[in-house]
């Protein structure tokens, strides 16, 4: 059976490249490409086989580690390996604690993507070897948050990262194509959820999954 790996990457060439490392890693594949964390949120729900997703740290509906953190809780048997522009130490050591099963820096190598995607596959976590016993030394960040945030269903998800991209209940609605009263139902939930009161709270804890690397922003 061909494995299904999903490539989530807004840069056009990055998917390019990652599709490249995938065909080689693995003979029989069927690859997935998307751009936004809806259209991974759409991809995961319709396909059920699914084996391993390639996931940019900086995507269009996701800020820092929330990705990552929703798609652990939501199914914690997909494989998900963090990819970005960053090698800070402190974001790789994020990435471990809040569930991704690799990182990979875009800088790496073809072969050394290639290799890391295989690793995965067979169920171990990949890191770069230069990186592997400095970040096993390190202290864990808590978690307390990401683990509130895997509780929300895609479609809370999907509002809450509108919420914090400061849009209004009726711009809500018309991009989901629900009614207010709907998204306003969808906000009473996540709030209770995530135990904040208002947007200005959920904006505030979802920040505390940003990266703290400003500088490679660019990149990630």
């Amino acid at each position: 059976m061909a494995y299904q790996i999903i490539i989530a990457d807004d840069h056009p060439l990055f998917r390019a490249a990652l599709r490249q490392a995938v065909n080689q890693a693995v003979e029989d594949v069927a690859i997935h490409e998307v751009d936004t964390i809806a259209a991974l949120q759409d991809a995961v729900e319709s396909n059920s086989d699914l084996d391993l997703v390639l996931l940019d740290l900086k995507m269009p509906g996701a800020h820092g580690f929330s990705g990552l953190a929703f798609m652990r809780g939501q199914y914690p048997g997909l494989p998900v390996v963090m990819v970005s522009g960053s090698e800070e130490l402190p974001v790789i050591r994020k990435a471990l604690d809040y569930g991704a099963s690799g990182f990979i820096p875009k800088s790496s190598s073809l072969p050394a993507i290639t290799s890391a995607i295989q690793v995965v596959l067979n169920g171990e976590i990949w890191l770069p070897d230069d990186v592997k016993s400095k970040v096993a030394q390190m202290e864990s960040a808590p978690t307390d948050f990401s683990e509130k945030l895997a509780t929300l269903t895609p479609q809370q998800f999907r509002v809450l990262g509108m919420l914090t991209e400061g849009m209004l209940n009726k711009q809500i609605a018309y991009d989901l194509d629900v009614s207010e009263a709907t998204v306003k139902a969808h906000i009473t939930a996540l709030f209770r959820k995530l135990g904040v009161r208002n947007r200005t709270q959920a904006v505030i804890a979802v920040q505390q999954l940003e990266v703290d690397n400003p500088g490679s922003s660019d990149l990630a």
